[in-house]
């Protein structure tokens, strides 16, 4: 096959997470699975339908997760992926020695799966604001069974 051995019409465990579109009616700004990762699509291009075959269509994406750029080709035709991504703002808590954090939901719930970022500066941001004393909020994004805290606020009341 082409360049990265795409399988555009498959659906594999993760299809719960998505939901289908068609490779013509995806625009910048949405959301898009490509190689198996949620990415923000930053670019697409549509090639006009030749002599051998139907009209393809390029993506360029940011994966929403690691910030990597990835690129798909797909015949305008073909169904895609488009990931469930959900952003959720939790209140902080507690942060442990071994870098986990404790969040509240909005109903009260408390969370103590997740760890700090990946990111330092980020990391280093929320350690820096709770060691402050300050109220603080994290931006929580979910898609295809992953979850990542992206961004950090104070509180103010």
């Amino acid at each position: 096959m082409s360049d990265a051995d795409d399988d555009y019409d498959a659906a594999d465990a993760g299809a719960a997470d998505c939901t289908p579109i068609e490779a013509g009616s995806v625009r910048k700004g949405q959301f898009l699975k490509i190689k198996g990762r949620p990415c923000k699509v930053v670019d697409m291009s549509k090639a006009k339908v030749g002599k051998h075959g139907a009209a393809k269509c390029q993506f360029t994406g940011i994966d929403i997760f690691t910030s990597k750029k990835l690129e798909c080709v797909a015949p305008a035709g073909a169904q895609l992926a488009q990931p469930i991504v959900e952003r959720n703002d939790l209140q902080l808590t507690d942060i442990s020695e071994e870098g986990f954090v404790s969040l509240m939901t909005d109903n009260a719930e408390m969370r103590e799966d997740l760890k700090l970022p990946d990111d330092q500066a980020l990391a280093d941001k929320i350690q820096g604001l709770f060691d402050e004393g300050k109220d603080v909020a994290v931006t929580l994004l979910k898609a295809c069974g992953q979850e990542q805290i992206i961004d950090v606020k104070t509180i103010t009341t």
